[in-house]
């Protein structure tokens, strides 16, 4: 049995974390080394790859922070949680992922987005 709060907290905080070193280690901790990343608008695999994603992210929404949305579910080797994105605690982005766990971290993650601001 998986601690699933525990696997979508370690996600949510190498999301928010700015310090590229400190990052690195959170990705480790959260991710497999072959992780499989995937959304509508980006994609990546493995760590580097990950830090990568997360530092684009981070640049292009600067002062915003994720946080978890409800609490994750999950069975067998899967998760299901939702996170919001904003500054402040506001939801400006919101989205569901899915994953895959392996050996208590992320070996595969499928990004929904389910709130975008208005283009």
């Amino acid at each position: 049995m998986h601690d699933l709060e525990h696997i979508a907290e370690a996600y949510i905080a190498a999301w928010n974390e700015t310090d590229a070193a400190k990052r690195g280690a959170l990705v480790e901790r959260a991710f497999t080394p072959e992780i499989g990343y995937r959304d509508p608008v980006m994609q990546g695999d493995g760590h580097e790859a990950i830090n990568t994603l997360i530092a684009g992210v981070q640049h292009q929404f600067p002062g915003f922070r994720f946080a978890l949305k409800g609490k994750p579910d999950g069975f067998s080797d899967m998760i299901r949680f939702s996170w919001t994105l904003g500054p402040n605690g506001t939801s400006v982005i919101e989205g569901t992922d899915f994953g895959l766990i392996e050996d208590g971290r992320l070996k595969q993650v499928t990004g929904f987005l389910d709130k975008i601001p208005a283009q």
